[in-house]
């Protein structure tokens, strides 16, 4: 008895891609995605970033009136905010890198509490050698839709809270 060979029929090449691997494409795709997203600047991080930056440099000239006993201010005002300091009876800028000038980032608008027509530009909070400020003072940054606050009470605390 003759065996008979049976060769396999051959099967036609598949042309495309499977199920899977169009599967495994387009969950990197959204993996890529949502990793771009998260890296992406808000404008809210930006804002705290910002609140809190004027914050510490706030606490900084506080902390100066203390350890040097003379009087420093805060300047506050629309365009940004500066820190001087009380010698031989006039205000000098603060030297030093954190308590220069520095202007409000671009598109940020500073709301000062009190500040009604008549009122100066600039508003000054004084700390003096106590580091007890000389009034309250309220600032509202905002910026696209989003705000905070920062707030120097008389006692010299300084806080910043989102609305």
């Amino acid at each position: 008895m003759t065996r008979r060979q049976t060769v396999p029929a051959s099967r036609p090449k598949p042309n495309g891609f499977s199920l899977v691997e169009l599967m495994v494409v387009l969950f990197v795709i959204a993996l890529m995605a949502g990793a771009a997203v998260l890296a992406m600047p808000s404008g809210a991080g930006d804002l705290r970033r910002e609140a809190e930056k004027f914050a510490a440099r706030t606490i900084a000239a506080r902390n100066e009136a203390i350890s040097t006993s003379a009087s420093v201010s805060a300047v506050v005002g629309p365009a940004g905010y500066y820190f001087e300091r009380r010698v031989d009876g006039r205000w000098t800028p603060l030297d030093g890198k954190s308590l220069t000038a520095t202007d409000w980032d671009k598109d940020t608008r500073a709301a000062i509490a009190g500040q009604g027509d008549n009122a100066p530009a600039n508003r000054r909070v004084i700390f003096d050698p106590l580091g007890l400020a000389s009034e309250d003072l309220r600032v509202t940054l905002s910026h696209d839709g989003n705000a905070m606050v920062v707030i120097v009470r008389r006692n010299g605390e300084v806080a910043v809270s989102g609305t």
